[in-house]
């Protein structure tokens, strides 16, 4: 019979399967979109290695390619991937320590943050922390080399609608840790913010409102 444990290791090796396979097809949209805004394909393939943050990444080149400047896409950038700040007090452990803590900060994410706090022990925390940051580190920049090489081919890449498959994922993996009344309100008055935000903000700040979630808190009933 196997052992609880390997089950436990199988299920998590095929999750950051599917999570790093939905990151290869997003980085193949967004290879194809860069080259069709005009960018030489080593553009955004050394994005995808140097900075590995996909909403900074897509945020770059929008505002570039709309005659933006690179110094104001990067701070844009900077600020939309200030929201990990606020995941490095959690991954504390998961990081580990020496040279180790540099690569392993590189490798912080939406995806490796969900995996690195959603297992059931701190050992199996920090091995799914780096093999879904490892696993992305390797499939994003071949989904954008990808795509830049087909981009040419593709003339509007938005209708492929494969921005709606990252953020679903991202859904069924977090909702297990959804276990107690408090962490609803916080999650569902940040979803809420968030969503609110989206119409007047940029691309990307309505994740960082979505923060102000933690602050909210259920009232006390009288009595």
């Amino acid at each position: 019979m196997q052992s609880n444990a390997y089950l436990k290791y199988r299920a998590l090796l095929f999750q950051v399967g599917l999570v790093c396979l939905a990151d290869a097809v997003v980085g193949v949209s967004y290879g194809a979109l860069a080259v069709s805004l005009g960018f030489e394909l080593w553009v955004p393939l050394s994005l995808s290695i140097l900075v590995l943050a996909g909403a900074s990444e897509f945020l770059f080149i929008g505002i570039v390619a709309a005659g933006g400047s690179a110094m104001t896409a990067a701070i844009a950038g900077l600020l939309v991937n200030s929201r990990l700040l606020a995941f490095g007090f959690s991954l504390d452990t998961q990081l580990g320590q020496g040279w180790r803590r540099y690569l392993g900060t590189h490798l912080m994410s939406d995806e490796t943050l969900v995996f690195g706090i959603s297992q059931k022990s701190d050992a199996l925390n920090k091995k799914a922390y780096w093999l879904s940051g490892l696993g992305i580190l390797c499939v994003w920049p071949l989904g954008v080399l990808f795509g830049g090489l087909i981009g040419s081919y593709i003339e509007d890449p938005k209708v492929l609608g494969l921005d709606a498959m990252f953020p679903a994922i991202l859904i069924a993996l977090v909702l297990p840790k959804f276990d107690t009344y408090k962490k609803w309100v916080s999650a569902l008055s940040g979803a809420c913010l968030s969503v609110a935000s989206t119409p007047f903000l940029p691309l990307g700040i309505p994740a960082l409102v979505a923060l102000l979630g933690i602050f909210v808190k259920r009232r006390k009933a009288n009595g």
